[in-house]
């Protein structure tokens, strides 16, 4: 039963698997937003250029239907004739016509935004067979096309006849107004018809267009084990996850043990923590901490300390402070400063000390360490 439930369908669609269909062209469709982006378009193009186009049809009606005898007996001159007025007819609906192809192509852009796939372009055989063919055609997508197909020409065709009835009247009685008169107020009804079908449409995108928003993100849906195997190709195995942080640490804590070379002084708990500070008075405003490290890695601190002959000084509650406070490659917080100075210039008479001798220096004890900074002082 488990494994049944992993291969249902019934997760929904990752950010990623949304881009991927994306990219293949995948995004939904709505016909009835741009068959109703189309009309309106149309309807606009007429209202706004209708006196221009009526006025440009009428010339053009009346100078084709002009008779002349010198261009009816004289061939050569009918080709250049019709040229003309072709392409004058083309340039009067110009306007209307590129209003709308901007409204057809642009029209998707309203459900999905801005696209371009050219994997939706490849020819794909598989549309060619006649048996998946039959399948898409009997399938419940299919059928549901079939409803939607027949409640649009119900909605419209009542729309329209609606229109048809509430207006029968002045329809019957354009046959006895003058021709004038009679036409424009046959424009009149005619636009009160469009604007009821319209209507309509608006009816059917406001249903369509959720719905096929809603079918795409169903389409798209994901089991339970395609959820896992996308988190592991894009976060990547636990496994792997975890051995390349483990890798990382093991880089990190090389990197942070070769600096310890570089340390002017070691400042021990003595056996829990180890923190290795470095200061240059031409390029630090404080001192730094470049190593730090508890138990094992503590004990790997001193034996590299010991090494690189690198004073060592045990200073319990001043270790366990910067331990805490302390990040490496950071400077130490302010309030050690002056405990740190101690150490440090203790560290310098060290090494005079050991190179040229002397009077041996005196062990600093009593740092001044804020209760608040030592860890084991701030839990009592």
């Amino acid at each position: 039963m488990a494994e049944d439930s992993d291969l249902e369908k019934t997760e929904q669609p990752s950010q990623r698997r949304l881009d991927q269909a994306r990219e293949e062209g995948q995004v939904a469709r709505s016909r009835e937003l741009s068959t109703f982006a189309v009309l309106m378009a149309g309807g606009a193009g007429v209202w706004l250029m209708g006196a221009h186009l009526s006025h440009s049809l009428l010339h053009l009606l009346q100078e084709g239907l002009t008779w002349d005898a010198s261009v009816a007996f004289q061939s050569d001159l009918l080709l250049p004739r019709l040229y003309r007025l072709t392409s004058e007819t083309l340039l009067a609906f110009m306007p209307l016509l590129l209003l709308l192809l901007v409204a057809a192509v642009f029209s998707p852009l309203l459900l999905n935004g801005w696209m371009f796939s050219f994997k939706a372009m490849q020819p794909n055989l598989e549309r060619l067979d006649p048996i998946a063919g039959l399948k898409r055609l009997f399938s419940l997508h299919g059928w549901v096309e079939l409803a939607k197909s027949i409640a649009k020409a119900l909605v419209v065709g009542t729309a329209g006849a609606w229109a048809i009835w509430h207006h029968k009247e002045a329809m019957l009685g354009l046959a006895g107004q003058p021709v004038n008169v009679a036409a424009a107020r046959m424009g009149e009804l005619l636009w009160d018809g469009f604007f009821a079908i319209m209507g309509g449409m608006l009816l059917i995108v406001a249903v369509d267009v959720p719905f096929q928003l809603w079918e795409h993100a169903k389409r798209l849906r994901m089991t339970r084990e395609e959820v896992r195997q996308e988190s592991k190709e894009t976060e990547g195995d636990p496994q792997v996850r975890g051995r390349i942080r483990s890798m990382q640490r093991e880089m990190a804590r090389r990197r942070m043990m070769s600096k310890v070379q570089t340390a002017d002084v070691v400042v021990t708990n003595p056996t829990h923590y180890a923190v290795a500070l470095r200061y240059r008075e031409q390029s630090m405003r404080a001192p730094i901490v470049v190593a730090k490290g508890s138990h094992l890695l503590a004990a790997r601190i001193r034996e590299l300390a010991e090494e690189h002959r690198i004073p060592i000084l045990e200073a319990p509650p001043l270790a366990r402070a910067l331990y805490k406070h302390g990040d490496l490659e950071r400077t130490i917080p302010e309030q050690l400063y002056i405990a740190v100075a101690e150490v440090l210039a203790y560290a310098y008479q060290l090494r005079r000390y050991e190179v040229s001798g002397g009077t041996q220096p005196v062990v600093p004890s009593d740092l001044d360490v804020p209760p608040e900074l030592d860890p084991e002082t701030s839990l009592h």
